[in-house]
């Protein structure tokens, strides 16, 4: 995904400069064309248009704010499923602390990957090269050998049976809540579609240049709405990357889930 801010500077100057070519293009224009008719026309026309935009602008920032929350939602989920397996596991004795020692280097190391913009946890685990997916393979594989190892618990008696098939459980439901996570936090924006609603609010300004009268309050109102549809871009390229950026989802419902493990 590009990076939000020249992404957003480069529609507020398209805005900026498709005003510019309008207010341009009203003095050459003859006569003619400047009747109260064609005015009444083309703010018709531009109306319509107008709505049109707004309602995809509408739709996209609905769309990835359901997207980010849905994110938050079960990050926070698969922080309590790690908690809920690091209290079984401690729970079954001696012979899973080694089993909790590599869900919590996974654990370090995910939070370290992913939220690079926030301090690093503590203690020691594998550090990676910044990378543009979440999906990396050693932490999968990190998270595949807890897998294994619980596997090969060998239960001596009743209670550690049934522990053993509730640490399972939640292993399993652990790695498919992280499974959910990644494909959570993939792009949801539709490019194509956002470059096409940049084009049809630049035909909208390049309009308003022509159409409009020449002062300063109307150059100022023509900034102030290049502004705040750039705006509106930059928080639906923010709400759509999770996990980076100047909007967020914190990492602090795992960094909770962490402070279970030393805690102990």
């Amino acid at each position: 995904m590009p990076m939000t801010a020249p992404t957003v500077l480069v529609v507020l100057g398209a805005l900026i400069c498709a005003s510019a070519l309008g207010v341009n293009l009203q003095q050459r224009l003859p006569e003619g064309h400047k009747t109260r008719e064609t005015g009444d026309h083309i703010r018709l026309m531009i109306s319509i248009l107008v709505t049109f935009t707004a309602v995809v602008l509408g739709l996209l920032i609905t769309n990835v704010k359901s997207s980010f929350d849905q994110f938050d939602s079960r990050l926070r989920t698969f922080a309590g499923d790690i908690t809920e397996l690091e209290v079984r596991l401690r729970e079954f004795g001696a012979d899973a602390m080694p089993i909790r020692a590599q869900l919590r280097t996974y654990l370090a190391a995910a939070i370290a990957d992913t939220w690079r913009n926030e301090p690093p946890p503590s203690g020691d685990y594998p550090k990676f090269p910044a990378s543009s997916s979440l999906e990396r393979k050693q932490l999968g594989d990190l998270l595949i050998s807890v897998d294994i190892a619980i596997r090969k618990l060998e239960p001596t008696d009743t209670f550690h049976k049934r522990l053993t098939t509730q640490i399972e459980n939640g292993m399993s439901e652990t790695m498919a809540q992280r499974r959910l996570l990644i494909e959570t936090a993939r792009d949801t924006i539709t490019w194509p579609l956002l470059v096409a609603m940049t084009a049809w609010l630049v035909i909208v300004f390049a309009v308003f240049g022509i159409i409009a009268p020449r002062n300063g309050v109307v150059y100022a109102t023509i900034l102030l709405c290049a502004l705040s549809f750039s705006s509106a871009i930059f928080f639906i390229l923010e709400l759509d990357t999770p996990t980076d950026g100047f909007i967020y989802a914190s990492s602090e419902p795992l960094r909770d889930a962490l402070q279970h493990f030393d805690a102990q």
